[in-house]
């Protein structure tokens, strides 16, 4: 049986560095859902995850009726659907949002999990995974923001919004380089989201949820 709590709230099994969950609770704070939060220990899932996805990733978002959205991209479309003031989803399915989620998502993470543990990747240096993620993701972002202020257009988007964690990512490797390197738009890009309040206000530090301690309650505003 799905758990639920008792203020009927959604509750959120989220991770704070986790990029998947990062893009999950900026969709949720936008929308100004209120939910119950639960940090939790990625090396020691509480029993009560796992029963509502044995999959054991997050974000896990399960809602008062008790259904269960385990993947950060619907968690973002259910909670725009409920409200979205700035209009993220607005063109969220055109094809050139979809195609920058799907790199993204893809041989984007693939480059960037290699570069972050190249010691886990060793068939080529760090510095080959780097120029990967560049290739695929990087260098066609630099393109288009120079003609657009988002990868959406005019204004952010969900392909913005969905990307940025993994970005930030990226240039944290090897900040220095980041820093020094060609790719001053996407630099420009990426300062603009973290220091957003859409991105600042999803990063407080919670102690990890234990059950028989008090809820802590997230969002709404």
């Amino acid at each position: 049986m799905t758990e639920t709590n008792i203020m009927g709230l959604p509750i959120l099994y989220s991770f704070r560095r986790c990029p998947y969950a990062i893009r999950a609770r900026m969709a949720l704070r936008k929308s100004g859902a209120r939910l119950e939060l639960r940090e939790v220990v990625l090396r020691s899932k509480p029993s009560e995850m796992l029963a509502a996805s044995p999959k054991g990733t997050v974000p896990v978002l399960v809602l008062p009726d008790g259904r269960v959205i385990d993947e950060s991209l619907d968690v973002m479309r259910w909670a725009l659907a409920q409200n979205d003031p700035d209009g993220w989803m607005a063109h969220a399915d055109h094809s050139a949002q979809q195609q920058w989620i799907a790199i993204n998502d893809g041989p984007f993470k693939k480059a960037l999990d290699a570069y972050k543990y190249p010691e886990r990747h060793p068939q080529v240096s760090q510095s080959e995974h780097r120029a990967a993620g560049v290739d695929v993701l990087i260098a066609p972002m630099e393109e288009c923001l120079s003609m657009q202020a988002f990868l959406a257009g005019a204004t952010p988007g969900l392909a913005d919004v969905t990307l940025m964690p993994f970005i930030r990512q990226f240039a944290a490797v090897d900040a220095e380089w980041f820093a020094a390197s060609e790719w001053r738009r996407v630099r420009a890009w990426l300062d603009r989201w973290l220091a957003h309040p859409d991105f600042t206000g999803v990063m407080e530090k919670f102690a990890p949820w234990k059950a028989d301690e008090p809820p802590v309650v997230w969002g709404g505003s």
